[in-house]
């Protein structure tokens, strides 16, 4: 986006926003027009794919070790968004 367009844009009040494409306005709406064009500069032309977990693997396996007790699977599950079954799986492969 060439400098000028780019300057123009950030001018812009958030009722102006609704002349952008859905993705770009839903986008403007929730975290405001600046970070809507930066979304725009880096992925523009690019099919982006966002992971359902936030957190890698490994990390959450070592989380769940330390936070375990004995008898808060359950729990461990529903704060990390894995299977009861999984868990006791990276508590049985911790070493």
């Amino acid at each position: 986006m060439c400098d000028k367009l780019l300057l123009e844009v950030m001018s812009m009040d958030k009722a102006d926003s609704k002349l952008f494409n859905t993705v770009y306005w839903e986008i403007s709406e929730e975290l405001g027009i600046e970070v809507a064009v930066k979304i725009y500069q880096m992925y523009k032309g690019t099919q982006v794919s966002f992971p359902t977990r936030l957190f890698n693997h490994d990390y959450v396996k070592s989380r769940v070790v330390v936070e375990y007790d004995g008898k808060n699977i359950k729990q461990l599950a529903l704060k990390y968004g894995y299977s009861e079954k999984t868990i006791r799986r990276m508590l049985k492969n911790r070493f």
